[in-house]
């Protein structure tokens, strides 16, 4: 059974690990990237568990900037709890455990804590492939984006509520 919850410092672990296996090297953050980031805005983490097993997650903190900068993939201080939109810096979700809408109820339980948290709307990069999954959600895609992160090209996608 599907289960979203929080994240906790207890989860780093496997949380590196899905990330290793899901985006290439030049992409993929790294332990030491996810415990900054869990030192400073956990609240912004949720993973996916199926009997127990984390199998995704998504990630990312909050800014008053309507863009995601590549130095906010690795400085966790730019987190801004008071800002207007949250960022979605990944969502990862095993390959097996894919087309089962595990990735959806990541992003959508992302966008209710943003309204929740009284946020102006979700912001996040993705690459040409997906822009339809997100717009699926409800994003709009904004073009290209300036971010190179990884070295791939990336598209600006923001849900405005």
């Amino acid at each position: 059974m599907l289960k979203i919850r929080k994240a906790n410092i207890n989860d780093i672990d496997a949380i590196a690990d899905i990330e290793k296996r899901c985006f290439p090297a030049a992409e993929a953050a790294s332990k030491s990237t996810f415990e900054s980031r869990m030192n400073i805005f956990i609240n912004h983490f949720y993973v996916a568990e199926i009997d127990g097993e984390i199998v995704g997650f998504v990630n990312g903190f909050v800014s008053d900037e309507r863009t995601i900068r590549d130095e906010m993939f690795e400085d966790a201080s730019l987190h801004n709890e008071s800002g207007k939109y949250q960022m979605i810096f990944g969502l990862d979700v095993l390959k097996e455990h894919r087309r089962k809408g595990i990735g959806h109820k990541l992003v959508q339980t992302m966008i209710e804590a943003a309204k929740d948290e009284g946020r102006a709307g979700v912001i996040l990069t993705c690459k040409n492939e997906l822009i339809s999954y997100y717009e699926g959600m409800g994003f709009i895609n904004r073009g290209a984006s300036k971010s190179v992160h990884g070295g791939a090209v990336w598209y600006d996608m923001e849900l405005i509520f």
